[in-house]
């Protein structure tokens, strides 16, 4: 039996999306897909515009054996922070022989040499990247400068301007530091960029599909045609029998919440929240009397050197209560739901994996694991905006159950 894992947000799943789960069992010859996704926020420092139980339906629905959610730690983390956490759940699963992933080269060999150049390190790659932060860029682009200077091959420059590469080349990354015998395998994005806010014919980035949701719109036939050419027929259904009652959900929905927390905090306390240094987080002390709502604040605090994403990260990391700390991977893997169809890769799960696979929250002790605590208050934050925006009942997180699709 093979199967291959996919790490994922669906925010939401698209066509795009189904291209890659299709692919990717028929690229590996995979009998299942174990998928490791996003819960209620997402890597861009924002809430995810459905729940995370309606994207994992969809998922389900779409050819996922299994969905699997990554804790809130390193889903709202950096690019290596969130492939660290989501790598290492597959790898710790000791059953999954793939990790296949979207990629706007396409190219694993180049993947590869960009993944061993960036993991040794070497000294003349660390001065280089100094030099550059020390220059005002930011991270990202520091790394693309002081790679540009050492590699011998100039055309593996271009692939770390990609979001996509970038995540592919840290899943390699962590595949090498983790000595994982897991084989990574890319395949090149259609049509769309990651960023592409205009919609394409038959496969638009996640981007462009959240922008189909204005946030005036109370009515599904307004967007259901365009929402027809742009997702998996099984997910109209569902979202339009969903639609105002469990979602969309925006940034700003946070916004009196994110208020209330930064009135309560200091420069000094703010240095405890993850993404946090001393410059951010005196910009966001110093401005906070300007705030008007979370997307305009990151629009205030950004910078050359801080950006809008970094930012927004940043300030998520306060709403959440998302603390520094020195967890490196993940001690659990939380099932969110599976098919009914392929239920015997529980058995094998139960069987192989090294860390605790839960199913049921209310039979499970919080206490002990902050990262899982993390994981539940985030939850109950995103369903109160659910409740407060669409009156509808709260529903505690401890209170759902797996989905049995």
């Amino acid at each position: 039996m093979k199967i291959v894992g996919l790490i994922t947000e669906y925010n939401p799943f698209h066509n795009g999306h189904k291209y890659h789960l299709d692919e990717a069992l028929r690229q590996t010859g995979a009998d299942y897909a174990i998928v490791i996704m996003s819960g209620d926020f997402v890597q861009r420092g924002a809430p995810a515009i459905l729940p995370k139980h309606l994207r994992a339906k969809i998922a389900l629905d779409s050819g996922a054996a299994v969905v699997i959610e990554l804790p809130i730690l390193y889903a709202t983390g950096s690019a290596e922070l969130f492939a660290m956490g989501a790598v290492s759940i597959l790898n710790s699963l000791n059953c999954v022989d793939y990790i296949c992933f979207g990629s706007e080269s396409g190219d694993i060999i180049a993947l590869k040499q960009i993944a061993h150049i960036l993991s040794n390190e070497s000294v003349e790659y660390k001065t280089a990247l100094q030099k550059h932060l020390k220059s005002g860029n930011c991270f990202p682009l520091a790394r693309q400068k002081a790679f540009n200077e050492i590699a011998e091959d100039s055309t593996l420059f271009s692939i770390l301007k990609s979001p996509n590469n970038i995540l592919g080349i840290e899943y390699i990354k962590t595949l090498y530091r983790l000595n994982s015998t897991i084989t990574p395998i890319a395949i090149q994005r259609k049509n769309s960029h990651y960023h592409d806010t205009n919609l394409k014919t038959l496969y638009s980035s996640a981007t462009a599909i959240r922008n189909i949701f204005p946030k005036t719109i109370i009515d599904f036939s307004l967007i259901e045609d365009t929402l027809k050419k742009q997702m998996p027929p099984n997910a109209i259904p569902l979202l339009k029998s969903t639609f105002q009652e469990k979602y969309p959900i925006y940034t700003n929905d946070f916004s009196l919440l994110l208020k209330y927390r930064l009135l309560t905090e200091t420069k000094e306390t703010l240095l405890s929240y993850m993404d946090i240094n001393e410059t951010l987080a005196n910009r966001i002390y110093k401005n906070r009397n300007y705030f008007l709502s979370f997307e305009q604040f990151c629009e205030k605090i950004k910078t050359k050197d801080l950006t809008y994403t970094r930012v927004s990260r940043a300030l998520l990391h306060i709403l959440l209560q998302i603390k520094k700390t020195n967890e490196i991977t993940p001690t659990y893997a939380r099932i969110l739901g599976f098919r009914q169809d392929s239920s015997s890769i529980l058995s094998i799960l139960k069987q192989k994996s090294s860390i605790p696979l839960i199913t049921k929250l209310s039979s499970t002790d919080l206490k002990e694991n902050l990262s899982l605590q993390c994981d539940v208050f985030a939850s109950d934050l995103y369903e109160s905006a659910i409740a407060d925006k669409f009156q509808v009942p709260f529903i505690n997180e401890r209170k759902k159950e797996i989905i049995r699709y």
